[in-house]
Formats: C-alpha cells, structure tokens, sequence
C-alpha cells in the first residue's frame, strides 16, 4: 500500500528523529515530496510504503506524539 500524506509537527519535536523511529517500528518507507520548518512547527508532504497494518500503526504512533495527520490519500 501506498499514501500521500500531510503531517504538522509541534515545535517540541523539531530535533527529534521521531519520523525515522517511526519508519523502522513499522517497516515503512518514507518519500519526502516537500518540507518546511521553523521553531515553531514543521510541515512535510510525503509518500508512505507498507502494508496497510503498517502504515496505520505508524500514523497513530505519529498522532501519539503531537502530529497532525492530515490529507491522506491512498494511492494503491
């Protein structure tokens, strides 16, 4: 399975490798289409690859942590 997401990070997570953990507890692979941060908050478009346990697991352990899911568009 394949999606097209947008994630809005708190400005708490800037230095943390939180996508990475994220990505190897789940065995998905991350594509980064655009990113933007700030001290405040971070944005990034991204393409997500995984089973569709996966991926949900994943995306509940990021909204766990502070993230915004937003926009999520399956792709296959």
């Amino acid at each position: 399975m394949k999606i097209k997401t947008e994630l809005i990070f708190p400005g708490k997570l800037k230095d943390q490798p939180v996508m990475c953990e994220v990505c190897k507890k789940h065995e998905i692979t991350m594509t980064i289409l655009e990113a933007s941060f700030n001290a405040d908050q971070g944005w990034a478009m991204v393409t997500l690859s995984g089973t569709k346990s996966d991926i949900v697991k994943g995306l509940a352990d990021l909204k766990k942590l502070g993230v915004a899911v937003k926009k999520t568009l399956n792709f296959i």
